[in-house]
């Protein structure tokens, strides 16, 4: 039977070389995963900058999720990497950007922000960060147990952060070692398999093959976290679909 895959997201699972796309790109990691898993779908549930918390907002406030719920044969946690970028200014100064008026006052504003961002991220060694592996962890752990409280059956798979070489962060990525951790070993507490997205493509952003924002992929990335997905998920719902 072909899989129903119900994919929480991040601006990775829609954003290719040149910028973002419709979710139903065939090229994107989630599609190529669900394909190769024979020929599944795939309801993309994401946004820019999503984190561990915004899917777990997601999951307890959007509706369509809810529908969604009734119908996947398995769902896949596919946030965590933007939990661990440099955020020396607050997130909701980031987030509320969009609200100030007038028009020329957040022109402003946001420059000076865009501005500030890789400096402030240097200076501070990337600390804070957007969202620390602690609450991470306690985002995918809250997850997690609603969607077996739900569909006790239903299998749950996650990812370890990714990389980025990315100017606007300033290079600096070093929460990531300390998230990739502590996000392993609620991996193995709570029986969800994850993909280490350092791992698969890790040589492909870092090289510089990637998009050139040096956080996003290129079709090579995906077309990489696609089949490893589907590896990761294959024998697992295999057993369930006995």
């Amino acid at each position: 039977m072909a899989p129903r895959l119900l994919v929480f997201g991040d601006s990775l699972s829609f954003h290719g070389p040149d910028g973002p796309l419709a979710a139903d790109d065939a090229r994107l990691w989630p599609n190529i995963a669900a394909d190769a898993l024979g020929g599944g779908s795939v309801d993309l549930v994401a946004g820019f900058g999503w984190t561990a918390r915004d899917a777990w907002w997601s999951l307890i406030g959007d509706p369509r999720v809810w529908a969604d719920l009734h119908h996947a044969d398995a769902v896949v946690l596919a946030v965590g990497s933007m939990d661990t970028l440099p955020s020396p200014l607050p997130t909701y100064l980031r987030t509320g950007l969009r609200y100030l008026r007038p028009d020329p006052l957040r022109r402003v504003v946001r420059k000076a922000y865009l501005a500030a961002q890789p400096r402030l991220a240097i200076a501070l060694r990337g600390r804070p960060v957007v969202l620390p592996s602690k609450l991470t962890v306690q985002y995918l752990d809250t997850a997690v147990g609603a969607l077996r409280t739900l569909r006790p059956e239903l299998p749950v798979f996650g990812m370890l952060p990714s990389v980025h070489r990315s100017d606007s962060y300033g290079r600096v990525h070093t929460a990531r070692a300390g998230a990739a951790a502590a996000i392993a070993a609620w991996g193995r507490r709570a029986d969800v398999p994850l993909l280490d997205l350092g791992a698969v493509v890790g040589d492909h952003v870092l090289s510089g093959r990637g998009n050139p924002d040096g956080m996003h992929w290129g079709w090579e990335g995906h077309a990489a976290v696609g089949a490893e997905m589907a590896r990761l998920m294959a024998p697992v719902l295999r057993s369930a679909a006995t």
